[in-house]
């Protein structure tokens, strides 16, 4: 067995003493399952601990694994810089890693590194799994730390696998530890508030834990993932993907959130020959609910986000050829209010949960809304500076919103403005302004929905004289 064991784990830096002052009292539960985790991982004497961390580099289309051999950080930041810590890293695990990456042509390598500097997530289990190791009087181990990205979860789920892979190429007996909280919207005492998506995110993710059901940890919605505000997830796919096709024992040794903030402590055990249960092979389970649902999702679209898609896809498979409103393929006809309303319209695009193109326009400049849809899902898809056009193979993975957009208000104060309910338009008198639509997943407050349109249109709330305007839109999925 190359995976002798795995745990999920959180990383409060107030848990670390030096930090938190007393403060860690409150999590007490945490910290003697945290101490558990340790002495389990001391007990195995593991070759090398890989830690998947959300807080070491992260890029939105690239699976960072940290280079070099070895690192340290401090909780500086924190207030406490003699908590420190420092670690070897395992470079031969590292090298094999990397190449098994480059082989199956997957996102993720050692490329986008300066300093070797610990992240508080990746020092916290340090922090237990040292100090374990030191009253046992066994070797430190080795360490691999990787970071989390914006790609899939079957991306996730695959490098985790290959960690599985290379520790057995090796014959490295390798612990996994997933850092990461759950929610961080539980209370609304807490610091980022409450959200009804915070405690029902725990829950689900608690039942996981104790059911071994990593499947469910591949399709749950990345936007009610976000709306609970969590930062783990990812990085638990990452460690069933290390635990592909094994049987193992699960235990949830605790959980608590007194700060509004998920913490979660889960032990994973295998008990079976490692690659040998075909019930547990996440991947191919998760490939095929995923194009089962990106199928109903497609098949449930409405009128406008079916012309949205076609809109696309036509410019897209033709080399540049757009849509022709009156004269659309297979029969194809739209209704009168699409042919005769002008309105402004967004139309945004989504892969694996993430966005991948957004552009609209506040006010109609095309004769019908028809035309509007189609030259901005075009946009969308092709013209949002933010990202790389799409290509022909990312279409059938793409799921598009259009938001019909009705005529801009103006409002005195931001007292008039809801986050849920209102977009918000932010201008100057010198022609700057920015656009945030409602309802978006992760804003939550006025100030937070003006700040980010505000920055959208390079306006200085401070120093600039700007106007607020605020608008509905008829969202469509």
């Amino acid at each position: 067995m190359a995976i002798i064991a795995a745990f999920a784990v959180p990383h409060p830096p107030l848990i670390i003493p030096a930090v938190g002052q007393g403060r860690e009292q409150g999590i007490q539960n945490t910290i003697d399952a945290y101490e558990e985790v340790a002495r389990r991982i001391a007990a195995l004497a593991p070759d090398t601990v890989v830690i998947s961390s959300p807080h070491s580099i992260m890029y939105r289309d690239y699976l960072h694994i940290s280079p070099g051999g070895s690192a340290h950080g401090s909780f500086a930041q924190f207030r406490a810089p003699q908590a420190a810590y420092q670690c070897t890293y395992d470079r031969a695990f590292v090298a094999a890693l990397e190449a098994a990456c480059l082989a199956e042509q997957v996102p993720a390598g050692t490329m986008g590194e300066r300093e070797p500097r610990l992240d508080h997530a990746t020092m916290i289990p340090l922090h237990f799994i040292q100090q374990a190791c030191d009253q046992a009087n066994v070797p430190q181990p080795m360490v691999v730390r990787m970071g989390l990205s914006g790609l899939s979860p079957a991306v996730h789920y695959h490098i985790g696998t290959l960690v599985q892979r290379v520790a057995s190429v090796m014959h490295r007996r390798v612990v996994f530890v997933a850092s990461g909280d759950l929610s961080h919207k539980l209370l609304a005492e807490g610091p980022y508030g409450f959200a009804p998506e915070g405690p029902e995110f725990d829950e689900r993710v608690c039942h996981d834990f104790v059911t071994g059901d990593f499947l469910d940890l591949l399709c749950m919605d990345r936007g009610f993932a976000e709306r609970a505000a969590e930062c783990g997830l990812r990085s638990f796919q990452i460690m069933a993907g290390a635990l592909d096709r094994t049987e193992v024992d699960c235990e949830l040794l605790s959980h608590e959130g007194p700060f509004g903030v998920g913490y979660g402590i889960a032990a994973f055990t295998p008990t079976g020959e490692e690659g040998a249960s075909e019930d547990r092979a996440f991947e191919e389970r998760y490939e095929q609910w995923h194009e089962r649902d990106l199928l109903q999702r497609r098949e449930a679209e409405d009128e406008l986000v079916s012309l949205a898609r076609l809109a696309l896809e036509t410019y897209v498979l033709s080399g540049g050829i757009g849509v022709r409103i009156d004269d659309l393929p297979d029969g194809r006809t739209l209704s009168p209010e699409l042919l005769s309303q002008r309105a402004g319209c967004f139309v945004s695009l989504k892969k694996d949960g993430e966005l991948r193109g957004c552009i609209g326009t506040i006010a109609p400049t095309k004769e019908t809304l028809a035309e509007e849809i189609c030259a901005n899902a075009v946009s969308a898809g092709r013209r949002d500076h933010r990202f790389s056009p799409v290509e022909a193979d990312e279409l059938s993975e793409l799921v598009y919103d259009v938001d019909v957009l009705s005529a801009p208000e103006p409002v005195e104060s931001e007292a008039d403005l809801d986050p849920r309910r209102y977009g918000v338009i932010v201008s100057t008198s010198d022609g700057r302004r920015g656009l945030l639509l409602p309802d978006l997943d992760g804003v939550d407050s006025v100030e937070e929905q003006v700040s980010i349109a505000a920055q959208k249109g390079g306006i200085d709330l401070v120093g600039d004289d700007y106007r607020l305007e605020r608008f509905v839109v008829e969202r469509h999925v």
